[in-house]
């Protein structure tokens, strides 16, 4: 007795189907074997299912049972196969009714035959609507929604093994869930966090108004309690809302991660990703056995937050280079090799010194030349040239301390950055690139003229404060986004001055 049935699987990004095969043959000894390079939790679904066949008043079976995962040369891993191979096994048994074709299947058991969620709805959904062959999917109830955001698909949502059985034998029908598509991003998301709640820093929250415009890196540098933390949690609420382009890839990071919250059918607000200082290379780069998105993945399109970023290990800081240069991260394994998108805007902070008191007014630093450059030096050049702007976050002065919170509200600053990405997005529009940031060179130098008095500016600023190439076209980005934020097309000597005021900050500690 024989059936095969369709379900799938993600790898990467990207889900691929998998065709569940079950042979039944008489033996005296009943055995269960599952191949098809299974890991341990989809061997263990020969257990998960025999308990929920039976608590559903299915039939197991009693003979010799081989479950066959196609390809084979590919390791599965997850849950997600539980229901294909509890539906095939019954097929086998009392044969495979017509309406199987096209429909996959995907879905976690209880030991009562309850189903649970799983992760990558999403990617399978755009993977089914993207096949010639098939045309929906049956999967638990909870991930019914996050599915239904990819149009031109049947989705059927269950609650149990039973309720599956009998739709398969055409007993029951299952109501498809309406597809919604990506409507919901037309609401505005909440802004919990208000930029007019920080008092002062007015130099501080012009540089994060200019990165949110552009897509740029930032860095602040401040003694504690300085606004730090505090400026950085407020960075997503004054960034563009997100784009359907941009909610997509994001929501399809957060299925394969198993991130989406309960109830969260996809990513609406722009992630903001803290990780602590004691984070591993693979937690925020990503990897494993089989490469999952690490911390940098899930931050796409959001911001990456590195609070006290010289207590970060070197090795991880270093990391960080390729997915801050290319706007990805590429994973090599011995059997395969992925990548998985990292476009954040990276907000870091730190402490000017190990007492945290170098410059400040108030308390005296304790800390010698020596233990100053060596602690700064955490954050090696090469990786602090990747950071676009670099920003002093002094001690509040007493009366701006005590004194009500009079700046903008995050909606007023949103709309001018709103106003500056669209132009950028005009702008770029054959480019295919979202921002000022991700010019590359050939981009730069079209889109980023500058006049005869704001290059010799630079060439001085090169000179003096020892720019490579690489800074020196991030300076012209941070110029071209602070000409977007005035509404011009030209850039202006004022804008050079600005962006390499925003820069220079790096040198005051580090020659």
């Amino acid at each position: 007795m024989f059936s095969r049935i369709h379900s799938a699987t993600t790898l990467g990004v990207d889900a691929y189907v998998v065709e569940v095969e079950v042979d039944i043959s008489r033996s005296q000894l009943p055995r269960t074997d599952i191949v098809g390079l299974p890991d341990a939790a989809v061997k263990e679904s020969r257990d998960r299912v025999r308990s929920a066949m039976r608590n559903s008043d299915l039939d197991f079976p009693g003979d010799r049972v081989t479950v066959n995962l196609a390809p084979a040369d590919v390791r599965k891993e997850g849950p997600a196969f539980d229901l294909p191979i509890a539906v095939a096994m019954h097929t086998a048994l009392n044969g495979s009714p017509g309406g199987l074709d096209g429909l996959v299947f995907i879905g976690e058991l209880a030991l009562d035959g309850m189903l649970r969620p799983v992760s990558g709805a999403l990617p399978v959904a755009l993977m089914v609507r993207d096949s010639e062959s098939l045309r929906g999917i049956v999967l638990p109830r909870e991930n019914a929604a996050e599915a239904a955001l990819v149009d031109g698909i049947e989705i059927f949502p269950a609650d149990c093994l039973q309720e599956v059985v009998m739709f398969v034998e055409g007993r029951r029908a299952i109501a498809p869930h309406p597809n919604t598509g990506f409507d919901s991003l037309d609401r505005a998301p909440d802004i919990d966090m208000c930029f007019s709640e920080v008092k002062g820093q007015e130099q501080a929250k012009r540089a994060l108004e200019i990165a949110a415009a552009g897509n740029h890196n930032l860095m602040m540098i401040g003694p504690p309690g300085g606004g730090k933390t505090m400026l950085a949690r407020r960075l997503p609420g004054i960034m563009p809302r997100m784009s359907r382009d941009e909610a997509l890839e994001a929501t399809k990071l957060y299925s394969v991660a198993g991130k989406l919250r309960p109830g969260e059918a996809m990513v609406r607000e722009r992630p903001f990703r803290s990780p602590h200082h004691t984070i591993s290379n693979v937690a925020l780069i990503g990897g494993g056995t089989i490469p999952k998105p690490g911390e940098v993945s899930l931050a796409h399109h959001g911001v990456l937050f590195l609070d006290e970023m010289t207590e970060f290990k070197r090795d991880v800081l270093e990391a960080l280079r390729q997915p801050l240069e290319d706007g990805n991260v590429t994973i090599a394994r011995a059997a395969t090799t992925l990548t998985f998108p990292a476009s954040f805007v990276l907000a870091a902070a730190m402490n000017p010194c190990p007492c945290g008191w170098h410059g400040d007014y108030v308390n005296p630093c304790t800390c010698k030349p020596t233990q100053i450059q060596n602690y700064m030096k955490k954050v090696s050049g090469p990786l602090l040239d990747r950071i676009d702007i670099h920003i002093e976050t002094p001690r509040l002065d007493p009366e701006k301390l005590t004194s009500a919170p009079t700046g903008e509200t995050s909606e007023a600053v949103r709309a001018r950055v709103n106003a500056a990405r669209d132009r950028q997005l005009a702008r770029y529009a054959d480019e295919k690139i979202f921002s000022n940031a991700d010019l590359n060179a050939r981009m730069t130098r079209k889109y980023c003229a500058l006049p005869a008095e704001a290059e010799e500016l630079l060439k001085s600023a090169i000179r003096k404060l020892g720019y490579t190439a690489r800074a020196y076209d991030r300076v012209k980005k941070l110029s071209r986004t602070i000409a977007d934020l005035a509404g011009r097309d030209d850039i202006r000597v004022e804008d050079v001055a600005e962006a390499i005021t925003l820069r220079s900050l790096d040198r005051k500690y580090l020659v």
